[in-house]
């Protein structure tokens, strides 16, 4: 379908006027063909579908800048005092500030105009701007309330489950039972651990953020239960979770990030402050909106609206849906915005940014590649019946839209860059050491030959993977002068109070069957001891850290987890209040930035508990710490530029490597069990069937939200779940692949470990399905 050009208004006024118009039209000229139908933007709505290293960022700063100055000129041609903004959303505070900096740029430099008439906020800081500005509509008085963020781990999730549980025994018995129970009581009190300390906070937490960023309410749960039936009504027990935290949220002036949003949208629901908040805005613009929740959407499309003519919001939305890589575990949903799109297509209000300047040709071919291939294996044709793996409701995992290379002379500097060596390079080490072996040849060649004049990276799945790459590649790295910067090891640092108050809260009440498995957590974590089912030993505390000459004997990993245990009882018990944090830290085996962390933390305890000493004011301060989320490594320069240093090897999950690129891109370990992965039910999980309940769960929530005619029933609901996670891993593996310039490096292993957390227990893997593929497709690649 032709795509509609829109003509730039002209305001004859003045000499100035005419200048600025030559301006905008140069600005115009200097950006690529789908940049240019989103600058050409007048009114109403406009869906722009970008490709990875499209300029999605430099396309809506100068449409942005270029709104502004015709923004100018109606207010000037019509003698009116009131100018309003434009508001800009973005996702993260950092591309905030960047999108901020490159519309003032052309304001100044380009436009010759005040750096004014727009505000840049994320969807969070926008909606509590509106809500803190209307605080009797919103129920919103900031002065009084604290923002936290719902994890399973959260106090509140966990005393929700507990105060749940004591008010529906009914349903938590029937839960405890199972597929069957024999009524064994050491089974029974594992069984306890389970639900208590997993199943149940998983639940609560993950249907708090479905529901809540979608506007359900908990009646609205209990009424989509009545539509489907099985043994545990899994959106029942949700219902009540769900309300349970509330009730805490409101009794203690609480507020999440889905809070915001909905008091915003109360205040947007009273006409006058509508009026009020719609005049201040002639348009919304929105980047990553493949991110966003239908709530957010709701948010934006009413303040975009011209309450003169609101049949037509002024909104542009722009984003990737094939780089939606969050939809698994936030309440995103790629669809929302597909949908977006088809609805403005069908208006001949679409604009494709399909050309991409960041990459060399072959690493093009290859995205486009794994694009069409994922699309072809995983999506039923329409004479095909579907397949359990891919349920009639699920899109496809990509929206078919194909990279393409920029035009001769197009502005971006070294666009479409030439290769170095094949540009494509395919590798199948014999096991995980001979990838390291083979990474570190290439990276020594590479750094050598030129030194400090680039910039590279490690993509990795998990950040275990992370940590044992940074080991082994420091000995290499150090002695060939290569800076090693492990992004993993700053996020670890953050987690140091954490790990510090679990171990405390052991060590003040180790009968405490949560505050032990909490212990061993951390042991896990930090591989100090070895992966095992911690829910046996956590359910009997007694036996467990001190057995009786009758009790069973226990296996080597038990026997050294209790040893540790144990150590730290004594510790509690041998050394003075302040010593204790100094020691749990040696004890974790933190490396040196992690001792001086945990040496901060506990100067800053030890200072407000002075005069008071006690373990009760010690947890107290920690706690506070802990939960205000306040404790942070204070930061001197912007993270992204940090990451993206030239000379530097930077090691990153795919995950933070989204809006970042660099010269050469390295992903190992390109194994099937970890993507596309698979959904698989812990053994200790297994007593309530072949699901998880907060799968189970969220999938048809989505079925309501997407008007399903029928929820799925469980095996349905599982099936898709474990789809859409096929399919978002998949386009994580994308997202990765499109970072890379000149240089990208692929491998995936012949032997490689089952999980991470024991990298030393090797055993063949199957490499990821799309790896072969590539092989057979780029022969001149393989290595």
């Amino acid at each position: 379908m032709p795509q509609e050009s829109y003509p730039i208004e002209v305001y004859p006024s003045s000499p100035s006027s005419s200048l600025r118009e030559s301006a905008i039209l140069s600005i115009r000229n200097s950006l690529r063909p789908g940049q240019q139908q989103m600058a050409d933007w007048h009114s109403g709505p406009l869906a722009v579908s970008a490709v990875p290293g499209a300029g999605k960022s430099t396309g809506m700063a100068a449409t942005a800048a270029i709104a502004i100055a015709h923004q100018y000129q109606r207010s000037n041609s019509s003698r009116s005092s009131e100018r309003r903004q434009l508001v800009v959303v973005t996702f993260t505070r950092s591309a905030v500030a960047n999108i901020k900096a490159k519309i003032r740029k052309y304001l100044r430099d380009d436009l010759s105009l005040p750096q004014t008439g727009f505000v840049v906020h994320t969807l969070h800081g926008l909606a509590l701007n509106i809500a803190s500005r209307h605080p009797n509509l919103s129920g919103l008085q900031l002065d009084n309330v604290i923002l936290i963020t719902p994890t399973q781990s959260h106090r509140f999730i966990r005393t929700a489950v507990e105060q749940w549980i004591a008010s529906h025994p009914g349903h938590y018995f029937r839960l405890l039972e199972g597929m069957q129970f024999d009524g064994e009581e050491t089974e029974r009190l594992r069984r306890q651990s389970v639900l208590r300390t997993e199943v149940l906070p998983d639940l609560a937490t993950t249907v708090i953020h479905e529901a809540k960023s979608s506007g359900i309410l908990p009646e609205d749960l209990r009424r989509l239960s009545e539509q489907t039936i099985d043994n545990y009504e899994i959106l029942t027990v949700a219902a009540g979770l769900y309300e349970q935290y509330q009730n805490l949220m409101r009794s203690r002036d609480f507020i999440d990030y889905d809070d915001m949003i909905l008091a915003a949208l109360r205040v947007l629901e009273n006409p006058s402050a509508r009026r009020i908040e719609q005049n201040q805005v002639f348009a919304v613009f929105e980047d990553e909106a493949q991110d966003s929740s239908p709530l957010q959407t709701k948010l934006l499309q009413i303040l975009a609206t011209d309450p003169n003519n609101p049949d037509q919001p002024n909104l542009i939305r722009v984003g990737d849906p094939n780089q939606a890589i969050n939809s698994t575990f936030t309440p995103a949903d790629p669809i929302y915005f597909r949908e977006f799109c088809e609805d403005c297509n069908h208006k001949n209000r679409l604009a494709t940014m399909d050309q991409a300047g960041r990459s060399t040709k072959i690493i093009i071919d290859a995205a486009n590649f794994v694009l069409q291939w994922v699309n072809s294996a995983y999506q039923p044709t329409p004479h095909t019946p579907p397949t359990p793996h891919t349920p009639p409701t699920s899109p496809s995992p990509f929206r078919p839209q194909t990279i393409r290379l920029v035009d001769p002379g197009d502005p971006q500097a070294d666009a479409n860059p030439q290769p170095v060596g094949r540009g494509l390079e395919l590798y199948t080490p014999r096991d995980i050491h001979h990838t390291v072996q083979l990474l570190s040849q290439r990276v020594i060649q590479l750094f050598t030959q030129e030194p400090n004049s680039f910039s590279a990276a490690i993509l990795v799945r998990e950040n275990r993977q992370g940590r044992w790459l940074a080991e082994a590649l420091t000995p290499v790295c150090k002695e060939h002068q290569i800076t090693l910067y492990d992004v993993g090891e700053r996020d670890r640092h953050s987690h140091v109070p954490q790990e510090i108050l679990a171990l405390l809260q052991f060590c003040d009440r180790p009968h405490s069957s949560d505050y032990l498995k909490a212990a061993l957590e951390v042991f896990v974590e930090r591989q100090l001891i070895p992966t095992q089912d911690l829910n046996a030993p956590a359910s009997v505390p007694e036996e467990f850290l001190y057995p009786g000459p009758l009790s069973p004997p226990q296996p080597e990993p038990v026997q050294k987890a209790a040893r540790l245990c144990r150590s730290l009882l004594r510790a509690r018990m041998e050394l003075p209040l302040y010593q204790l944090i100094s020691f749990l830290a040696l004890a974790l085996n933190y490396d040196q930035a992690e001792l001086a962390t945990a040496d901060k933390l506990a100067e800053r305890v030890n200072l407000q508990i002075a005069g008071h000493a006690s373990m009760t004011n010690m947890l107290g301060i920690l706690s506070e710490i802990v939960n205000s989320e306040r404790f942070e490594p204070v930061e001197t320069e912007d993270l992204e530029a940090r990451y993206t240093r030239r000379g530097q090897l930077t090691i990153i999950t795919m995950h933070k490597a989204k809006g970042l690129d660099w010269d050469y891109v390295f992903i190992p370990f390109l194994h099937e069990n970890l993507i596309p992965g698979r959904f698989w039910v812990p053994p200790q999980r297994q007593f309530l069937g072949d699901f998880t309940l907060s799968e189970v769960a969220r999938a048809q929530i989505r079925a309501a939200l997407h008007n399903q005619s029928s929820l799925p029933d469980v095996t349905q609901a599982w099936e898709q779940a474990k789809y859409l996670k096929t399919a978002e891993e998949y386009r994580l593996l994308y997202v990765a692949i499109t970072r890379a310039k000149r240089l990208l490096w692929m491998s995936a292993a012949q032997k490689a470990p089952f999980t991470w957390s024991k990298p030393e227990n090797l055993q063949a893997s199957a490499p990821c399905p799309v790896f072969p593929a590539l092989k057979r497709q780029f022969p001149e690649s393989v290595m």
